[in-house]
């Protein structure tokens, strides 16, 4: 199993077992008590809205790690989902089902939300590559940047550690001028990118004057951007312009403007609202 595959699905498992024990799954009490022990079930998720599927291996690694349930995909990941549309179905231990699904429901929720908004951004946006940020929910991180790339975004820096991104506060307490800030962050790279959080344009020109990879035009009107992202192509035809701060999927439209490379989006993860999914038990007699 190449190593990338295998870190990710012993991250899953690690994050899904962290989700079992939070919910007592183990100790199932109102299932011990009135749900006979060798009760056999049925069931299945959902759609109940329009969407993207996201979080299957998480689902996957809920149903395997409580036992004794075989578990059928009628979608994958990454795809679209329409009202009535049936997820998958499960089949095993009545116990099992019940001490499992809200914690399946809750990764597929969450993830499928991440992955249904950035395709909105994605759509919206155009030609313009949607990427994601660090704004992500605590322990989750590689879950909602799997769910921006099964909605169609791109995934942006991974942690502190992948890249240098210079921002206000850093510029700030460096003790060196805008420009040589950049310079010494290029010299201590090693190889990674650097990137620049400019907020006007002039700092912009100065972060791609130094070398900088990329620069993030923070917060920049879009008349402003207009008359900027032109100039800067013009000048430097190989940069990467970055536009961010506070954009929404009815935001980005008004951003296909000649010169911009791509959109970061916070809101890809911290304000995705959970994609409406239903879960159906029946018994088998």
């Amino acid at each position: 199993m190449p190593g990338s595959l295998a870190d990710a699905l012993s991250s899953h498992s690690s994050l899904v077992a962290m989700a079992l024990k939070e919910d007592h799954a183990a100790a199932d009490a109102t299932s011990l008590a009135v749900v006979p022990e060798n009760a056999q079930a049925q069931g299945g998720v959902i759609a109940k809205a329009e969407g993207v599927l996201a979080g299957t291996s998480f689902a996957d690694a809920v149903f395997q790690q409580v036992g004794g349930l075989t578990l059928d995909w009628k979608k994958q990941q990454g795809e679209r989902l329409s009202p009535g549309d049936l997820v998958f179905r499960v089949v095993g231990s009545a116990r099992a089902l019940l001490a499992g699904e809200r914690t399946a429901l809750n990764f597929l929720q969450q993830l499928s939300g991440v992955a249904t908004l950035t395709a909105q951004a994605v759509a919206s946006a155009g030609s313009l590559a949607v990427l994601d940020t660090r704004k992500t929910v605590p322990g989750l991180r590689k879950a909602q940047k799997e769910a921006v790339v099964a909605g169609g975004g791109v995934n942006h820096r991974r942690d502190l550690a992948d890249q240098l991104l210079l921002k206000e506060n850093h510029f700030a307490l460096s003790g060196l001028s805008y420009q040589a800030t950049v310079k010494r962050a290029l010299q201590e790279a090693q190889s990674r990118l650097v990137g620049v959080e400019a907020e006007t344009p002039e700092q912009a020109r100065q972060a791609l004057l130094a070398g900088a990879h990329y620069v993030m035009l923070d917060d920049f009107p879009a008349d402003l951007l207009r008359e900027v992202a032109p100039q800067l192509r013009k000048e430097f035809p190989h940069a990467v312009l970055e536009v961010s701060g506070s954009l929404t999927p009815e935001k980005l439209s008004i951003l296909q403007i000649s010169g911009i490379t791509r959109i970061s989006m916070g809101a890809l993860t911290h304000s995705a609202p959970a994609l409406d999914l239903s879960f159906f038990m029946e018994p088998i007699s």
